[in-house]
């Protein structure tokens, strides 16, 4: 049985994160936003849109920016890391799937390409095939491989 790891800073970080992640994409925090730069720029002719005045604007953006592209890369890597595991678990109870493509995104980007290339060649092999409802597998196409090269020994 897995056990989920826990510690007050990590959970009270993913759950603060999670909150602000959830919040920044409402209707609220864009409002707010919107709001803010209209506030902004109804006040520039008060400072005479001064350098201070476009620095304000300035300044708040790249931090609110900055900051906001960590927490959308978290977000992505555990909605990611997520869709992963569902696929897995797919793969892992699907009778016939390659058990190999479980934890595919660890591969190498050259044995990904390779994996690829031979979908795509069964992909072909499938267009050719009158029976629409026939189905290759990695295993089958890896006996028909083993049979035709021992016939062509032979």
């Amino acid at each position: 049985m897995l056990t989920k790891p826990s510690s007050a800073s990590s959970s009270f970080f993913a759950s603060f994160a999670e909150s602000i992640t959830k919040f920044s994409g409402s209707t609220i925090a864009f409002s707010s936003a919107l709001a803010l730069v209209v506030i902004w720029a109804a006040v520039g002719p008060i400072f005479h849109y001064s350098e201070t005045w476009q620095l304000v604007i300035n300044t708040g953006t790249t931090i609110i920016t900055f900051l906001m592209v960590f927490l959308i890369q978290r977000a992505q890597n555990k909605d990611s890391l997520v869709l992963h595991l569902k696929l897995n678990e797919l793969i892992a109870a699907t009778k016939g799937a390659s058990n190999r493509l479980i934890n595919a995104q660890d591969f190498t980007e050259s044995e990904i390409n390779l994996i690829h290339q031979y979908y795509c060649l069964l992909a072909e092999k499938a267009k050719l095939d009158n029976d629409l409802g026939q189905t290759h597998s990695v295993e089958e196409a890896e006996e028909n491989h083993a049979e035709k090269l021992s016939a062509h020994r032979d």
